[in-house]
């Protein structure tokens, strides 16, 4: 693995003011392996102590039984795309999209997000693909700096090879921007993830308002590309993600030769593999796993790829990204914990292991000396509602 990302620093409260300490106490506080009653004790960005009690001390605040669970990580969101461009071919101005979005993942529990923003653009008549990464990363950089963001976040490339221009468009990027990821995709029609065109067709045509004779040529576009391109820019994007000092990551690894091509660049870490025997493949390379939390909930692919739960009854699941609906990675955790009878298990595969995959040591767990990321989480019904969220110890939803 190439990096270990250093911590992004705590957002400082507008007034200037430190972030007060506070204790939040009777809860069922979820540990790496264990649950027990208890509370913490947060002092600045910090868990200064945890204690296993069930008394609540004057001043602190009592959750009454409440989960206590650490702040999820997120590796993969397209959340922000969906922002800063709510309908096709509607551009909506970035830093107002940013701070919207930064606001809906602190809603959902999410405390660490990298950003999925593709590099790698295919001009058409229609405008589809525009090169955005490198103008959205500074408008990001840029508010991030200036302590607007409720939550730490960093960037994650998503390298397209099916483009003209992924090669310049990563040269645009240096290690100052601290790039915590770069994933390979590869979305030739007829392959991988849409080795279904008939599923493909459908959400093309759905999503981008395309006629058949667009998608037709949508199609024939993309195999060109890949046809002059592929090799040259695959080697280019790992070469890119070690100048960068970025995790690299696989897409959509259908085969066990694809898998193994991925452990040849030394990827430790595989977004959505749509086979299980590519799954398998995977645990025997040692790379982690990270399935879709839609995938989860729904019980199923969209495009009729292996079944996240599948995955996770084989042993086969390590880490959950929510992908394209930020609430559902809490929800996934805790269908996960349902499935294996084990909360802590299912906590970390949104958590702990996230966070370690990419190098972040100071988070993802409930434990003394850690980032104060934390989630109070209620059961409602047949559902759950979070009843706070704090980011390095900061309230923020």
């Amino acid at each position: 693995m190439n990096s270990a990302l250093s911590p992004t620093p705590a957002p400082q409260i507008s007034d200037g003011d430190p972030t007060p300490s506070f204790c939040l106490a009777n809860a069922r506080v979820v540990l790496h392996d264990r649950v027990i009653t208890g509370q913490i004790t947060v002092q600045g960005s910090t868990i200064a102590a945890l204690e296993e009690t069930a008394c609540v001390p004057y001043g602190a605040t009592d959750c009454a039984g409440d989960l206590l669970v650490p702040g999820l990580v997120e590796l993969h969101t397209d959340n922000l795309e969906r922002h800063i461009e709510p309908r096709p071919r509607v551009e909506w101005p970035h830093a107002p999209a940013l701070i919207a979005h930064d606001a809906e993942l602190a809603s959902t529990g999410i405390t660490t997000v990298f950003d999925a923003m593709r590099v790698g653009s295919i001009p058409t008549s229609k405008g589809r693909n525009r090169k955005y990464a490198r103008a959205l990363a500074s408008e990001l950089l840029g508010l991030r700096a200036t302590g607007a963001l409720k939550i730490s976040h960093y960037l994650h490339l998503r390298a397209e090879i099916c483009s003209e221009t992924l090669l310049d468009e990563l040269a645009e990027f240096g290690p100052q921007d601290r790039i915590g990821l770069v994933s390979l995709m590869d979305h030739t029609p007829g392959q991988r993830q849409f080795r279904d065109m008939d599923k493909l067709r459908a959400y093309s045509m759905g999503k981008n308002n395309m006629s058949e004779a667009d998608f037709i040529d949508h199609v024939a576009t993309l195999q060109g590309l890949q046809h002059r391109f592929g090799a040259a820019h695959e080697a280019g994007a790992v070469a890119e993600a070690a100048r960068l000092g970025a995790v690299l990551a696989s897409h959509d690894d259908t085969t066990a030769q694809q898998v193994a091509v991925s452990a040849g660049y030394g990827i430790r870490l595989a977004e959505f593999p749509t086979t299980l025997e590519a799954a398998k493949a995977c645990r025997d390379a040692g790379i982690a796993i990270i399935m879709g939390a839609p995938n989860v909930i729904r019980g199923g692919s969209h495009s009729n790829n292996v079944s996240a739960l599948e995955l996770a009854e084989q042993g086969l699941l390590d880490i959950v990204s929510s992908d394209y609906v930020p609430a559902a990675l809490l929800l996934s955790a805790l269908k996960l914990a349902e499935l294996w009878d084990d909360l802590p298990r299912a906590m970390r595969c949104v958590s702990e292991t996230p966070a370690s995959a990419v190098g972040l040591k100071d988070r993802g767990q409930l434990s003394t000396g850690y980032r104060a990321d934390i989630v109070r989480v209620r059961r409602i019904s047949d559902t759950h509602h979070l009843q706070g969220v704090w980011s390095a110890g900061r309230r923020v939803a």
